[in-house]
């Protein structure tokens, strides 16, 4: 009896291939019958990784357009790091002394 996956899962569990790959091979050394319903269930869990492949960010834009993204907030984070420093060593407030 097999038992059904949970959505809970890891997403290398759920789109992992290998395990069906392995049940059409045992299949197909036991002459299974059950060999055509294994492949079908790897045709639609290949479909499936397609379609959240697509749906993922950034997945539309071409790698010099990522490039230059990367480099844009690099130069943010950079830009924000001089200001962080800029103001600490403003020193605006006087620390008291305890006496």
């Amino acid at each position: 009896m097999a038992t059904e996956k949970t959505k809970q899962e890891t997403p290398d569990e759920d789109y992992s291939l290998l395990p069906l790959v392995h049940d059409i091979i045992k299949g197909m050394d036991k002459d299974g019958a059950d060999v055509q319903q294994e492949l079908s269930k790897l045709k639609a869990k290949i479909q499936e990784s397609r379609e959240q492949i697509a749906l993922m960010p950034g997945i539309d834009v071409s790698p010099t357009a990522q490039q230059q993204q990367l480099e844009t907030l690099r130069e943010q984070v950079r830009t924000k790091k001089q200001l962080l420093q800029k103001y600490k060593s403003l020193c605006m407030f006087e620390v008291p002394k305890a006496s």
